[in-house]
């Protein structure tokens, strides 16, 4: 079995990202980026579906720009066995981005498509969702634990009212959760290696998707400065303040 692993080029998790001046958007100059941490987690999934035997391949694919490739790369690194890059300077979003993986999946023939369940840039949470809706697979979706079963895969899924487990036919879409495990660090060794990896590159054209946005952003701003707290005597007080503000 196969299994194709999208990942996205976002900014390091350990940083602030800055909004331009003019508060077009968010400041992209002189920023580390990395890999998505939700798809750093499916990426190890998948590498330990792999060495379970469960999986023969692993495939990397990323939509963005030419520097997409160092995220490719650190998917190769990890143990991913070849990439694919759909280059595009466009903000592609998630129901483009769903489209694209379709003609992939449909080209590559995957057992399983495995994402992480949301990108940190944009927190869209769509993609795996729409991408299942387009295939007409079977989803789950926050996966904290996946098992193989012969024909079928059980995913157990981070839900509101605690965990559900879902038991899915083959071939199936499957989106990560933080809990599901801890991704490994790529060996000095292994980065060399991904140098010599396969990784294709290819454009939206190819696959016949339009990227142009549906969407306009019309002003992007930092949030609001968080009020300090107050400290009060006692119970009373705080039942009295609480009702001046509506909460009690």
């Amino acid at each position: 079995m196969k299994i194709l692993v999208p990942v996205k080029r976002v900014i390091d998790y350990n940083l602030k990202p800055r909004i331009k001046a003019d508060g077009s958007g968010v400041d992209l100059a002189n920023v580390k980026m990395s890999m998505n941490p939700f798809d750093e987690i499916a990426v190890e999934e998948a590498l330990r579906l792999k060495e379970s035997g469960a999986a023969e391949e692993v495939v990397a694919v990323s939509i963005g720009p030419a520097k997409a490739q160092e995220t490719l790369r650190t998917a190769l690194a990890m143990g991913a066995d070849r990439a694919i890059l759909v280059e595009t300077d466009d903000e592609v979003e998630p129901l483009a981005v769903a489209k694209i993986l379709k003609a992939v999946a449909e080209e590559e023939g995957p057992g399983i498509v495995m994402l992480g369940k949301q990108a940190i840039d944009d927190d869209s949470n769509q993609t795996g969702q729409m991408l299942a809706a387009l295939m007409e697979r079977p989803q789950g979706t926050f996966a904290s634990k996946v098992v193989i079963e012969g024909d079928h895969v059980s995913v157990t899924r981070e839900v509101d009212g605690g965990l559900e487990t879902v038991k899915l036919s083959l071939p199936a879409i499957i989106t990560t959760d933080l809990r599901l495990n801890e991704p490994r660090y790529a060996s000095l060794p292994n980065i060399m290696k991904a140098k010599k990896k396969p990784l294709d590159v290819k454009s939206p054209a190819d696959y016949g998707v339009d990227t142009a946005p549906r969407l306009t952003t019309l002003k992007v701003t930092e949030p609001p400065v968080r009020q300090a707290g107050e400290i009060v005597g006692d119970v009373d007080t705080l039942v009295s303040k609480l009702k001046a503000m509506g909460v009690a």
